[in-house]
This record gives structure tokens, C-alpha cells and sequence, in this order.
């Protein structure tokens, strides 16, 4: 089956209007369920007094959200505001120097939230990982960067380097975690692009510049150095056509998801009520089901909104910044599944690409996804729910190949090719329906309590089974579909059909000599 498959457009609004119709049912539940239990004990800690607008209370369950765009909005925005304009007045007056005063700033900048220890430690990794990407031998700098990492994941070396940040800053071990883990993951960056440079090395400062750019440092994404240096380190810096006016709309847009998500919070508790599992014993199979959705929409658009202001910085300076993540809700294969882009593209470049080859060898494929799902795990953080996540999300990576190379072969080739296009894309949508719930349940243990899951889990297979099974299954349907048919205009956007060749001219058709022959210019005003 081709990507340009269509189907009739009847079919098309159909689709539609199911997936709209029960995505209301399941949001009318859970508002309901926020309504009734508001005032509940197990949800004090977490719903708090909101916008006194509404007057209703707001869950602040997610503390990474508050902290962005509530407790610590004026911090952030003071000090990606100074790095802005700094950064411009350099670009008109000094670009030559624009990546140095990157780096004096981003130093000044983790000095003062941080205290001069913490800039000390990171110097000393900086320079350790330096040193090793002199020697130029890719495993050793993989092996010495995943133990450096390794000792900020691991006691005693964590606890022993944690007694280095100074203050009591109440952001602290958030942005300690958050500045170390990511400094490993830019200086591996760093020391395996210099294996591959032919002819010397790069500069130490070069490094220090790619480390301590402030919009990345902390929160990423991350970019691999090869592109960070080559765009920081341009002489000429010209934009688009309209490029200022998207990037407005762009940071416009993230306010606006900001104000759209917070008001949400007022009406519909999400992230607090799969805290309590006995109130979900007794709700809704419906409800039960749009938690585990909403929730991982929600986790996708907080990375979207967090990159994604960081992103409209980046682009400011001049950078390609990673991409958002994908929305989640048009995945259905795990290929495709990541929150993460910088991240993502990280791994791909330096761990499942080399590894993996062409992706089509099943024992390859393996060792690839092996390998980059325990960089992930040491990148997470060891523990049980991580190492669950990762176990399944790597069987299902495999599982498609797997199951790609079963249906490639006789009879089901034969059975395939039998069908229309049309009839062909029906029956993939229906076993991507049932892949669809696998990504979403196999995530939701990165989100939520391995209860939470359970539960979701029994619901949808056994206890709702056979009616909530099959409806569910099919509102599924419905959404491939609708995300098929999002693809294939696409796909036509990105290469349209050729147009059918011109009729050729029938030579033995008798001419008029007499007949004039009309003026191009009177033609063309005809």
C-alpha cells in the first residue's frame, strides 16, 4: 500500500466526526469526575487555589509546569531576556564575538543561580572529556562519557558531587540534575565529532562555547556540536522572508498553549486524579480511557511549550534548534515515538544509526535498540519503572520489524496485493488500532504509577472486554485513519504526482494553409 492511498471523502468525515463525538463523551466524564471530587482529601496536596476569574481551584500536580510558568516565570524570563539582549547588541556591533559573549554569559548566568563550585565541576567534566577526545578513539569516549554520566545517576558519587552546588535556592536540584546530565551529553557530542575530524582538533573554548550557551544549558534540547559550531559560528547572518514574523507567531503560540493549558487545569483534573486509585476504581471505563490519553497529549504538549520557548530564543540567535516533539496523538508506530527530539537525533546519530545499519537486519535491529534503550535508561536515571518503560518500548520497536518481515512473505503478500489500495490501508489502520494502545500504554509508565497502567490495561482487556474493547478499538480506528489521510496530503504536498503527458498533435489531421496564423500578443489579451 502506497501513502497516497485515499479513501472517499464521506468516508473521511465519518471518521472525523466519531473521533470529535468521543472525545467529548471522555471529556465530559472526567469534568464530571472534577466536579464531584474537588473537595476530596487525597486531592488537598495537589489542587490549590487558581485565577480567582474562575473561581475554581487548579491542580498543580505537576510541579515542572508550576515551576516554568508560575513560581519561577520572572527568574526564567529575566534571565533569557538578558541573553537576548546582550546577544543582539553583539550581532550589530561585535558578531565576531558573538559566541564568546555566549559563553561569558551563560558562565555569569549558572555562577549566579549556582555558586562557582558547581562551575568548577562542570569545568572539570568539560576538560576530563576533552582530554580523552584528544586521543581520538570513539569507544573510549563513549565509555568514559556514559561513566561520567553514570556517576550522577548513582550513590555515592551523586550525593558526594551534589554537596558542590552552594545556597539553598529552592530550584537547585532540579537545574543540578538538569545542567550535569545534559553538560555529559554535549561534551560526548563534542569529543566523538572530534574522532572524526581529519585534521587536528577543536578548541577547548569551543566547547566551553557549545556547553554554557544559557538557553540549552539547563533544560536543552540538545543539539549535536557539529551543527551548534557550524551555525554559531557563521560571518554573515541574514533572515528569511517573514522569518521574524514566524518566529512572533511561533513564541505567540506557545503563550497561548500556556494560557489554554492553565485554564484546563481549573476544570479538568488530570494529572491528580490517577494519583487516587480509589476513585478510579469507580469510574468509567470511558474516563479511565481519556485519562491515559489526556495525560500523555498533555506530557507531549509541556515539551512542546518548554522546547519550544527555548526553540523561539535559539532561533533569535540565529539557530536551527531541534524540532518539537511529535504530538502524540499521531503516533501509532514506535518508531516514531519520542518527547524528545534532541535527544532523539542524539541517540540516532551516535548509538541506533552506527549500530543498526540499514534497519532491516533483525539481529542488528536488536542490538541496536538494545544498546540505545540502555543509554536511555543511564540518561533516566536507573530504576524500576524506567527499566519497565524501556523493556517494552524496545520489544515494540522489534516486535514492528518483526512483524514487517512476517507479512512480506507468501501467502500475505499475494492476499495483499489482491486488494485495492483503498482496502489495503483499512486493513493496516486495523492493526495499527491495536499498536496505537500499545505506544500509549507502554508510556504511560514514564508518566504515571505502574497502578495507573494496570488499571488502564484491565480495563480495555478484561474487565470493559468485549464492549468497551471494541469501541475503544475502533474510536482507534477512526483516529489512524484520520492520521492516514493527514499523511497522504502531505505526501502529495512533498511530491505531487506527475502530471499525465500532453496528447500528442494528430499529424493526419488536414491544415488550412490559407487560415492566418494569430499574434501571440492579441492571443494571450484574447
Amino acid at each position: 500500500m502506497g501513502i497516497k492511498a485515499a479513501l472517499p471523502k464521506y468516508e473521511i468525515y465519518f471518521y472525523n466526526t466519531v473521533l470529535c463525538l468521543a472525545l467529548l463523551w471522555a471529556t465530559s466524564w472526567i469534568f464530571e469526575v472534577s466536579n464531584t471530587n474537588v473537595n476530596r482529601k487525597t486531592f488537598q496536596s495537589n489542587i490549590k487555589p487558581g485565577w480567582h476569574y474562575f473561581g475554581r481551584k487548579m491542580d498543580t500536580a505537576d510541579f515542572e509546569w508550576v515551576m516554568w510558568f508560575s513560581t519561577f516565570r520572572a527568574h526564567i524570563l529575566f534571565a533569557l531576556s538578558g541573553h537576548i539582549l546582550f546577544a543582539k547588541l553583539c550581532t550589530m556591533l561585535a558578531p565576531q564575538y558573538r559566541s564568546l559573549v555566549f559563553l561569558v554569559y551563560g558562565v555569569l548566568a549558572v555562577w549566579t543561580s549556582m555558586g562557582w563550585t558547581y562551575v568548577t565541576l562542570m569545568l572539570s567534566h568539560c576538560i576530563l572529556l576533552y582530554s580523552i577526545s584528544l586521543v581520538k578513539i570513539r569507544w573510549l569516549c563513549f565509555l568514559t562519557g556514559l561513566c561520567t554520566l553514570a556517576s550522577f545517576k548513582c550513590e555515592p558519587c551523586v550525593s558526594w558531587q551534589a554537596g558542590f552546588v552552594e545556597g539553598d535556592f529552592e530550584l537547585r536540584h532540579i537545574l543540578f540534575y538538569g545542567g550535569c546530565g545534559f553538560t555529559i551529553m554535549r561534551c560526548m557530542s563534542f569529543a566523538l565529532e572530534n574522532c572524526e575530524k581529519k585534521d587536528g582538533n577543536y578548541n577547548i573554548l569551543e566547547l566551553l562555547k557549545y556547553n554554557f550557551y544559557l538557553p540549552f544549558f539547563y533544560f536543552g534540547p540538545i543539539m549535536t556540536f557539529d551543527q551548534f559550531y557550524a551555525q554559531v559560528n557563521r560571518c554573515h547572518f541574514s533572515r528569511k522572508e517573514r522569518e521574524m514574523w514566524n518566529i512572533s507567531l511561533h513564541g505567540l503560540m506557545n503563550l497561548g498553549i500556556i494560557i489554554v493549558v492553565d485554564v484546563l487545569f481549573h476544570f479538568m483534573y488530570i494529572l491528580t486524579i490517577p494519583t487516587d486509585l480509589k476513585l478510579l476504581k469507580h469510574l468509567s471505563d470511558w474516563a479511565i480511557v481519556g485519562l491515559a490519553y489526556m495525560n500523555l497529549v498533555y506530557d507531549w504538549v509541556k515539551a512542546a511549550v518548554m522546547f519550544g520557548a527555548i526553540s523561539t530564543v535559539a532561533r533569535l540567535d540565529y539557530l536551527d534548534p531541534p524540532k518539537p516533539p511529535k504530538c502524540i496523538t499521531l503516533l501509532y508506530v514506535f518508531s516514531e515515538t519520542h518527547f524528545d527530539r534532541g535527544i532523539n537525533d542524539w541517540l540516532c546519530k551516535y548509538v541506533y544509526n552506527p549500530l543498526g545499519g540499514s534497519h532491516c537486519n533483525v539481529v542488528e535491529e536488536l542490538i541496536a535498540t538494545l544498546c540505545t534503550y540502555g543509554v536511555t535508561i543511564l540518561w533516566l536515571g536507573p530504576c524500576k519503572v524506567v527499566l519497565i518503560w524501556a523493556l517494552f518500548n524496545c520489544f515494540g520497536l522489534n516486535f514492528e520489524l518483526w512483524t514487517a518481515k512476517f507479512f512480506s512473505v507468501e501467502p500475505f503478500t499475494s492476499f495483499e496485493t489482491a486488494l485495492s489500495e483503498a482496502g489495503s490501508r483499512r486493513l493496516r489502520a486495523v492493526f495499527n488500532a491495536f499498536n496505537y494502545w500499545c505506544v500509549v500504554l507502554f508510556n504511560l509508565l514514564a508518566l504515571n504509577s505502574l497502578d495507573f497502567v494496570k488499571m488502564v490495561a484491565k480495563r480495555l482487556l478484561l474487565k470493559g472486554f468485549p464492549v468497551t474493547t471494541v469501541m475503544v478499538l475502533f474510536v482507534t480506528y477512526c483516529l489512524v485513519q484520520v492520521i492516514k489521510e493527514r499523511e497522504r496530503r502531505q505526501a502529495l504536498i512533498d511530491d505531487p504526482d506527475p502530471l499525465p503527458p500532453a496528447p500528442a498533435p494528430d499529424s493526419s489531421a488536414p491544415t488550412d494553409p490559407a487560415q492566418p496564423v494569430p499574434e501571440p500578443g492579441k492571443e494571450k489579451a484574447e
